[in-house]
């Protein structure tokens, strides 16, 4: 989010056909709830979907590929949290990592895993987080997270550039070019 230290969310792994679906949730939940930008590990379509809403509903917000994951792990400039169901509580490290990123202003880099994780990715991490340590979707730990770290300040984003903008409503669906307002 504009003014405070960059994040980026990392989509390690990707199970071609089971997790095209989620690996773009993944992409827009982090687009939707203050990332600045989604890191995608090789193989799939999810960058150029997120771009796509992201030249629709405004940004700013990158999406990109990687073919080197652990070489993105190993030389990243700042803090790494590896969300997984096996970490720390959530509502325990929170405070932690919220202070460090205002204490230091290095960049966060959240991993979001699909497959099996290897061990260095928890290695890698300066935190391992559990939202709940039950088994769930990965893009709601995702958003439970950001919305933490954020304190909800994410919800009240001004976005930029957009072609196409959500008029919140009681009920209906209304979307408006935002020229035309």
């Amino acid at each position: 989010m504009h003014g405070e230290p960059a994040v980026a969310v990392l989509r390690l792994g990707h199970r071609p056909g089971r997790d095209d679906r989620m690996t773009t949730h993944v992409g827009l939940t982090a687009r939707a709830l203050g990332a600045d930008r989604a890191i995608f590990a090789g193989g799939s379509q999810a960058a150029e979907t997120v771009r796509d809403i992201t030249d629709r509903f405004g940004g700013p917000f990158e999406a990109e590929v990687t073919d080197s994951p652990k070489a993105l792990l190993r030389d990243w400039d700042g803090r790494i949290v590896h969300l997984t169901m096996y970490g720390e509580r959530v509502q325990d490290v929170e405070d932690e990592i919220r202070s460090s990123r205002d204490d230091d202003g290095e960049p966060l880099l959240i991993v979001v895993g699909a497959e099996k994780v290897s061990f260095d990715v928890y290695e890698a991490a300066d935190w391992n987080v559990g939202v709940t340590n039950q088994p769930h979707s990965e893009v709601a730990g995702l958003a439970v997270f950001l919305d933490r770290i954020f304190e909800g300040r994410e919800l009240d984003r001004e976005w930029e550039d957009a072609d196409q903008r959500v008029v919140p409503m009681a009920t209906g669906k209304k979307v408006v070019d935002p020229e035309d307002e």
